[in-house]
């Protein structure tokens, strides 16, 4: 795999974890690692890149067994300015305005429900299309599951949508401290 294919600077490949089976970030003369892209990638030749052969089909999930009392759910993060954390996979600095953030989506959400109401719209896409490609969390190399969470496990507000959401259904736009989501319970 070459920079021209992946977008990363060169020196730069893209490796799965043996551990967690994801894809991560690793320079060859330095043994730098990381999850996050480095400084000076291509964002959307990765996310091509990415999309094309680290999406979740075909993965088998090992650390995806229910547990009592725990929710299962997938979601799309747009990161603004003033998230907790204003860096991404897709963006290693993301400028974008709250309200920005909240167009995009918007968006993102009037495609999932195009693609929920099977129309046949040409940008109809599943919240895991679209996360894979479009969400700004790392959970986007998985479709944008997260896996089994219980109670305490993430943001009040995230935690709060997903546990009101019926088994398929997808959220409105929750707001949180690391952006803007809409989210799936999956279990």
């Amino acid at each position: 795999m070459s920079s021209a294919e992946t977008g990363l600077p060169d020196g730069w490949e893209v490796r799965r974890s043996n551990t967690k089976n994801l894809p991560y970030y690793f320079h060859a003369v330095t043994k730098d690692s990381r999850w996050e892209p480095p400084a000076g990638t291509d964002p959307e030749m990765l996310k091509t890149y990415m999309a094309d052969n680290h999406s979740s089909k075909g993965v088998a999930p090992a650390a995806f067994a229910p547990t009592e009392g725990k929710i299962r759910c997938a979601h799309l993060l747009v990161k603004h300015r003033d998230s907790r954390r204003p860096a991404s996979w897709r963006e290693p600095k993301i400028t974008r305005s709250v309200e920005d953030a909240r167009q995009m989506i918007g968006s993102y959400q009037a495609q999932i429900q195009a693609h929920e109401a099977g129309t046949g719209q040409p940008n109809a896409k599943s919240l895991s299309e679209l996360a894979t490609t479009e969400s700004d969390c790392s959970s986007a190399r998985k479709g944008g599951d997260l896996g089994f969470f219980g109670k305490g496990d993430m943001q009040k507000e995230f935690e709060q949508a997903a546990f009101n959401l019926a088994k398929g259904e997808v959220s409105g736009v929750v707001e949180t401290a690391s952006g803007v989501h809409l989210i799936q319970r999956l279990e």
